[in-house]
């Protein structure tokens, strides 16, 4: 006996189209009614034979199984023949021929499915002013929910936002009944929820988006298999970390039947790598193993988010490598890939992507964003900003362009245009921490230490691992004085840091910011420890750190070996006004101390000769780019303070003799002669 696949009559909502071959009768394409809901009235009347699948299969299944000729003797109508006719022509986008029989189809029928199945081809095409026009020419039409969706739809895409929500409605109006309505078996994506899945887009256009983070969730809870508005949900960052491991769970996975344990999995994999990490692994781990997708993209890409929130750049542009050989254009791989490669300094690779994508995309915001940050790998500033803005245009929720063209201004310096748009970025994705987190940047560069420990700390509750933000707190403890909490933090950075090479940025300047947390503490050979270790790493050597280990031998008295450091920093840059300053104290303590010894005789110096040198403040400005997932977008160096104690510990002396008098005014007049001292850190 022939099997028959037969659509069920209660699925009434997804649209069931499949490619159908005349050799295969006992198929048909159907959009099939509810007769057991009112709830989505389908775009099919029960008078259309077409649509009643019993009345039209169930002959031809005996047929078939009887294996005699009376399948030639019931043959399929007229209509039914030309409905498979336009939907062949559809399915192979010859939508010329499906609008040409759609429309003589409809004329002989005015059934609302022909009407919906025409629109189709109306939308396909890019003709959705048609869409409305066709669907409003009838009562019954815009009675079906099916053609309401589809008029919304094509509202949306005119962008006429409010009449697309007269369409939809503002709120859900079938989410009490949805409540008590029986569990149906359904293989596609329910009406109800499409319709609130647009009506998050709506909201999102209009800046509303609590509303449409509302509207996402209630479309996935609708259906768990409406995974439009999850992505929505999740690549947006309406969720918190902790708001998505919690939604998840509310989810009734039961509607995707056999599937549920893969959809679980797989959504588990897309949520945010800040918490909850062994719960993604294990997921990832049983899609691997039992469903054989330790090969798909997708996977691939959730692993390269997880490396990226490390600040993994060489793993996660590895993994992103790896996807792109395989598909050279995928748009949810491409923006970790060109982050990375920022990071990294890829700037060959950076520009050779950038040119493809505009050659090949040159309407998606992502070959913007490629050309936005290659210029900002140069430090074309102008330019950078120009394509970032572009690139936000084209997308307005794309978090990554925002961050981008926020780091164009705090590159030049311009501080209140930096905060207004990377606060505008903190509020379209309340479940990022980077826009927080580079807010407290700005804010510690502009000295309102206050504000900055509060974005920080905002940034640190949504995510607790990030190096750069566990220094960036650090800084703002040091320069309140609070050196043990500095210390714990940047003791808590260097623990995230383990996944980093040797050679980043952020490693180097956690260490040398530790260091200066040590000296300010007194703690002098930690802080040289410390210093070492950042010069070590290091290899294009860094006059700031030179300065740094000088100052800490100033202070344990030892200025020829700081003369000697301080002359090797000015020997990388000539210019820095910080060293020169150090420089001349450390040569006057030197002479001053040759001069003591000489009027001692031979006598020791005490540590009452020790030269106590002060810093204050000063900020300089670095903003390279990190997205983020990602994603995640952007890393900067900020200015860190580092003021020592207080001057007024002077040195006073009880021997009366007039050497020891002059060499006393002598060091008086040395430490008058520079109100302050600035010591520039790194802070990536």
């Amino acid at each position: 006996m022939v099997q028959h696949h037969k659509t069920p009559s209660q699925h009434n909502s997804s649209l069931f189209i499949s490619p159908q071959m005349m050799t295969r009768k006992q198929d048909v394409f159907i959009t099939p009614p509810n007769p057991q809901s009112n709830l989505f009235e389908s775009p099919g009347s029960s008078s259309s034979s077409f649509y009643n699948i019993d009345n039209v299969s169930e002959p031809l299944r005996n047929n078939a199984a009887q294996g005699t000729a009376a399948a030639a003797e019931e043959p399929i109508s007229r209509v039914q023949k030309l409905r498979l006719w336009r939907h062949e022509a559809f399915l192979q986008h010859q939508y010329s021929t499906a609008e040409y029989i759609g429309d003589k189809i409809l004329s002989m029928t005015s059934d609302p499915n022909d009407a919906f199945w025409l629109a189709q081809v109306y939308f396909q095409t890019g003709n959705y002013l048609r869409v409305k026009s066709l669907l409003t020419t009838s009562p019954e039409y815009e009675q079906s929910v099916a053609c309401r969706y589809l008029m919304a739809h094509s509202l949306i895409k005119l962008e006429r936002w409010e009449d697309a929500l007269d369409v939809l409605g503002e709120t859900n109006p079938f989410s009490k009944e949805s409540h008590q309505r029986p569990k149906i078996t359904e293989y596609g994506v329910r009406f109800e929820a499409s319709m609130c899945y647009l009506r998050g887009l709506i909201y999102a256009n209009q800046n509303n988006y609590e509303r449409a983070k509302d509207a996402y969730k209630e479309a996935v809870m609708v259906d768990v298999k409406c995974y439009e508005a999850f992505d929505e949900l999740i690549k947006n960052d309406y969720l918190t970390p902790a708001e998505q491991w919690e939604f998840i769970n509310y989810l009734n996975y039961s509607d995707a039947d056999d599937n549920d344990e893969l959809v679980k999995l797989l959504y588990t994999s897309r949520l945010s790598k800040y918490i909850n990490v062994p719960k993604f692994e294990e997921a990832e781990n049983i899609l691997k193993d039992e469903y054989r997708l330790n090969s798909n993209n997708d996977l691939l890409l959730s692993r390269a988010q997880h490396a990226f929130v490390q600040c993994n750049f060489d793993q996660c542009l590895e993994i992103c490598e790896t996807i792109l050989d395989k598909d050279p254009y995928n748009c949810n791989t491409l923006p970790y890939y060109i982050s990375c490669l920022y990071e990294l300094g890829g700037r060959n690779k950076l520009f050779l992507k950038a040119h493809q994508l505009a050659e090949s995309h040159p309407t998606h915001p992502i070959a913007w964003q490629a050309i936005g940050i290659y210029y900002l790998s140069i430090k074309k500033v102008i330019e950078a900003r120009k394509f970032l803005s572009k690139a936000t245009l084209l997308n307005p929720n794309n978090g990554q362009a925002w961050i981008g063209f926020a780091h164009t201004f705090a590159m030049d310096g311009e501080h209140e245009q930096a905060i207004s748009a990377y606060a505008f970025a903190a509020r379209l994705f309340p479940g990022n921490h980077m826009p927080n987190m580079f807010l407290g940047m700005q804010h510690l560069q502009m000295n309102n230490v206050s504000l900055a420990e509060e974005y920080l700390l905002a940034s640190h509750h949504i995510c607790n691992s990030d190096p750069l933000l566990l220094n960036e707190i650090g800084v703002v403890y040091y320069h309140k004085n609070q050196l043990d909490r500095a210390e714990a933090y940047l003791q808590d950075a260097l623990t995230a840091a383990r996944f980093l090479n040797s050679e980043s940025k952020i490693w180097i300047s956690i260490n040398a910011n530790l260091g200066h947390v040590y000296r300010r503490a007194a703690q002098y050979d930690k802080a040289l420890d410390c210093f070492n270790q950042a010069l070590k790493m290091n290899h294009k050597n860094d006059g700031t750190i030179l300065s740094a280990i000088g100052l800490v031998y100033l202070k344990i008295n030892n200025p020829f070996k700081a003369i000697g450091l301080f002359h090797d920093a000015l020997a990388l840059a000539p210019d820095d006004p910080i060293s020169n300053d150090l420089l001349k104290r450390a040569l006057e303590a030197n002479r001053d101390a040759h001069s003591a010894f000489s009027v001692y005789a031979g006598g020791n110096i005490t540590d009452s000769h020790t030269l106590s040198a002060s810093t204050s403040t000063q900020s300089k400005t670095y903003e390279p780019l990190r997205s983020f997932n990602p994603s995640k977008v952007g890393s900067s160096k900020i200015a860190t303070v580092f003021e020592d104690e207080s001057r007024d510990r002077r040195r006073d002396r009880s021997n009366d003799d007039a050497s020891i008098a002059a060499l006393a005014e002598r060091l008086k007049e040395g430490e008058e002669s520079s109100d302050e001292e600035v010591m520039d850190i790194e802070s990536d």
